[in-house]
């Protein structure tokens, strides 16, 4: 048996934060591992990972400068192989740090899946701590063209590309969207979820609904963002008179039975996705959605096939494809159909998962 030991430091909830928890969800019933989680102080994301019913430690996690938490998880490390997974720099180098405390040494292994596209940090110290990483993982070609090609003397063997994937939840207590927020049936049911941020394009998305006639459409916002942020969104919705166009439902536990009910998505990002977990959410089930081109979006989406793609940052361009869909039933099923097709032949879970523990095992 192998012991998985998961690293999330975030104090919000996001993509990594689901990424680990879909993970350790279907390694719980696998009898070849054993798996632990380690987290930071933050109640919204540890009450989250609770329910999984897995053992869970609470360390401080700071970073490069917090050497207690490699201290304390070192304890945690078990007789045999070990598997450190970690999803941030800054969670490797504790990693790096935990193993070269403990006595077991020899077989620890560690993991780091990258989330973003990102460039890999130049300093003495980052390269020490790649050097000591036994895998890199990227979610997709975008994101290993952009850490690859800039980092010396590292083993291009440990990087590998394995293109993310999210379970499919068949939880159906959601609420009726449209009882609930009284969205008449005429009117298009959209929907956003995930980080609301300026980097997730959800000012643009706003700006985007003003131009549109009020009548066609409610916005429904699954997820949560910093107060700043949301306080300059919500004076625009009310400067613009959108007050009965737009509902803010924060986080949501069912976000996949929310996206059942929706007309389509839009996940307008102006920062390069990785690969985009939320994109892969509306495909799974049948949902045409807009995206931006920017990013790994271009690896799996066709423009006009199984997605409408469009420049970020560019509300006019966002307008009108979602006009396009608001107005055309016939296009948003068409490319719902085609999605969910693409979706199940190339990106479900079975075959990231598949590819996952294929690596673990190679590890020893």
């Amino acid at each position: 048996m192998i012991n998985i030991f998961h690293i999330v430091s975030n104090k919000i909830w996001s993509g990594p934060e689901q990424y680990a928890y879909d993970l350790m969800l279907k390694l719980k019933d696998d009898n070849d591992y054993y798996v632990e989680m380690v987290c930071g102080k933050s109640d919204s994301v540890l009450s989250r990972f609770r329910p999984l019913e897995i053992p869970l430690s609470i360390l401080p996690l700071k970073g490069i400068t917090d050497l207690d938490s490699p201290k304390r998880f070192k304890r945690l490390l078990k007789r045999g192989q070990n598997i450190i997974h970690v999803h941030s720099f800054g969670d490797a180098v504790t990693a790096v740090l935990a193993k070269y405390m403990s006595d077991n040494s020899d077989n620890i292994r560690i993991v780091m899946s990258l989330h973003g596209v990102e460039r890999p940090r130049l300093n003495m110290v980052s390269k020490k701590v790649y050097r000591e990483l036994d895998r890199v993982v990227f979610a997709s070609q975008k994101a290993y063209d952009s850490f690859m090609p800039r980092i010396k003397n590292f083993d291009a063997s440990k990087a590998v590309i394995i293109r993310d994937s999210v379970l499919i939840n068949n939880d159906t207590t959601a609420p009726s969207l449209r009882e609930q927020l009284g969205i008449p049936d005429d009117r298009a049911l959209i929907m956003y979820q995930g980080r609301l941020c300026h980097e997730k394009g959800v000012d643009t998305l706003i700006k985007a609904l003003a131009q549109l006639d009020r009548s066609t459409y409610h916005l429904v916002l699954v997820g949560e963002g910093h107060h700043k942020f949301m306080a300059q969104i919500k004076g625009f919705i009310v400067a613009n008179q959108l007050l009965k166009n737009v509902s803010f439902m924060g986080f949501s536990p069912c976000v996949q039975a929310l996206v059942k009910q929706c007309d389509f998505g839009v996940l307008p990002s102006i920062v390069p996705e990785a690969l985009g977990l939320s994109n892969l959410e509306y495909m799974m089930h049948s949902k045409a959605h807009i995206t931006t081109n920017n990013g790994a979006q271009l690896e799996y989406l066709d423009h006009g096939k199984n997605a409408l793609l469009v420049n970020p940052e560019n509300q006019f361009e966002l307008a009108d494809a979602i006009k396009s869909l608001i107005e055309d039933k016939q296009l948003r099923e068409k490319i719902g159909t085609q999605a969910k097709k693409d979706y199940d032949e190339h990106l479900g879970y079975d075959t990231f998962f598949r590819q996952m523990t294929t690596l673990y095992k190679s590890l020893f």
